[in-house]
């Protein structure tokens, strides 16, 4: 059965159900699509082409050192159709979702790696963590996201819907590594934030994230990143 919703001029389009597909990539995957989750980096991160480009190259690296981690898995969104959501018109350019093969376009990615308590710091000793979240460390239940690429209006319509794009990929992670786990126990998920970045952490907290405070004794006043959680 297709669900269909309908858009602000009346319209009937596909669901956000319906017209996303999910999927994992593996390592070898990722690989041959680095150009178009590149592609995809630059389309999401607004600005203009040079910084686009910076940006693009910058994503990439820390993509390709990241997917080594043990336990990293990468998602992307694909669809069969251009989305072309409400107030999509005024969109530019680099708003256009990437194509991989005909008929076919990336519309979403996300990925994370499960947060080891012996394993090098993913987020640098800057105490933005609580005691708490290494203990769930320890036992495997710390999952980091550190990056969930989206377009724009994603970030700003539905985000409080269980099928908006980024809830389902950040949900889809936290539930492909709780399927891993000895007994499935519940896993928290984790991301840093720049502290002068209000637009990546306005999006963060309408998808469900929330602010958790540093150990007082170990935290650095001068920390340039908050850290923010998700799940139970």
């Amino acid at each position: 059965m297709t669900v269909n919703v309908p858009d602000r001029r009346g319209r009937r389009v596909p669901s956000p159900l319906e017209g996303e597909r999910i999927r994992p990539l593996s390592r070898r995957q990722i690989e041959d699509r680095l150009g178009e989750l590149g592609d995809l980096y630059a389309a999401t991160s607004g600005g203009d082409p040079r910084a686009w480009n910076q940006g693009r190259e910058l994503f990439l690296r820390r993509l390709v050192g990241e997917v080594p981690r043990p336990g990293f898995a990468l998602l992307v969104a694909e669809s069969d159709m251009l989305p072309e959501p409400a107030g999509a018109a005024g969109a530019t350019g680099a708003e256009v979702p990437t194509a991989h093969e005909e008929g076919v376009v990336l519309t979403g990615c996300a990925y994370g790696f499960p947060v080891l308590a012996d394993g090098p710091w993913w987020w640098g000793p800057d105490g933005c963590l609580p005691r708490e979240l290494l203990r769930l460390a320890a036992s495997g239940r710390l999952f980091a996201i550190p990056g969930i690429l989206v377009h724009s209006w994603v970030r700003t319509q539905n985000q409080g819907c269980d099928w908006n794009l980024a809830r389902r990929l950040q949900r889809r992670l936290l539930a492909g590594h709780t399927a891993v786990l000895a007994d499935h126990p519940a896993v928290l998920g984790v991301t840093l934030v720049d502290r002068g970045d209000t637009v990546t952490l306005r999006a963060l907290r309408s998808w469900g994230w929330r602010s958790v405070a540093a150990d007082a004794r170990t935290a650095t006043p001068t920390a340039r990143c908050r850290a923010l959680v998700i799940g139970p």
